[in-house]
């Protein structure tokens, strides 16, 4: 299941981490973010102990969203070195998703 982190641990958990990240921007009032939720914890799972996977909100996290240009909801952004990789918006098959960690 993907993580809830917010922009208290970005830094750590998403900037400093050593494995690729995949962050889920989502709104709790967003209905292809709730259609993407279970595919992203699917994705966790599948991905675990290769790569972390987390949620931000951007509602509560708006510097956060704002830093990486967020616009619209769900966008997904795999981080590598601590920095974004490569990106994608708006309902996806898993394999899309997983497809970003390439």
């Amino acid at each position: 299941m993907a993580e809830m982190i917010s922009a208290a641990d970005f830094q750590t958990k998403v900037l400093e981490s050593g494995e690729p990240v995949l962050v889920d921007f989502f709104a709790t009032w967003c209905g292809p973010c709730k259609m993407m939720a279970p595919v992203i914890d699917e994705v966790a799972s599948e991905m675990e102990g290769k790569a972390k996977v987390y949620k931000l909100d951007i509602d509560e996290s708006p510097e956060i969203a704002q830093r990486y240009g967020i616009m619209s909801v769900p966008t997904f952004i795999v981080f590598k070195n601590g920095q974004p990789a490569k990106q994608t918006l708006g309902g996806q098959p898993k394999q899309g998703i997983v497809a970003l960690f390439d």
